[in-house]
């Protein structure tokens, strides 16, 4: 479902918006990262996320964003890892202020010759051996 922008301008002025990011490593525990194209992070190596939709469940925008961003098809249910609160000087529509963003984050391991396709959200990919460093994931307290 596609937000009128005026309207996502609005709710992300107003509230944090809620996302799945998904870490992706290989057998040989490297990191799948992709160049972000566009704000927050414009420039940055990051992992795979974003929003999730009205009605869509997590871990269904898990598959989705997935497939978008690299064309991956979930092998086996993700586990569930933490979660990531990042508060952006920028956001998606290069506007200065906060984006304020909260995300569920999921870990699955598939192999590093797996096909990738990238949307045009990304501009390139790398294994990495490390995570962003600004990427901390928290776990739930229990």
């Amino acid at each position: 479902m596609t937000v009128p922008e005026p309207f996502y301008r609005e709710v992300i002025r107003s509230l944090p918006i809620i996302c799945v990011d998904v870490i992706i490593r290989s057998p040989a525990g490297r990191f799948l990262l992709l160049k972000r194209r566009h704000e927050p992070l414009r420039g940055q190596w990051w992992v795979i996320g974003g929003r999730i939709l009205h009605g869509e469940h997590v871990l269904e925008a898990v598959g989705r964003k997935l497939r978008e961003e690299a064309g991956v098809t979930v092998p086996a249910e993700p586990a569930f890892t933490g979660y990531f609160e990042g508060i952006f000087d920028r956001g998606p529509f290069g506007d200065p202020g906060a984006y304020h963003s909260l995300s569920f984050v999921f870990t699955l391991t598939i192999p590093e010759d797996t096909p990738i396709t990238l949307d045009a959200q990304s501009s390139e990919y790398r294994w990495a051996e490390a995570l962003p460093v600004d990427f901390v994931v928290r776990p739930l307290a229990r």
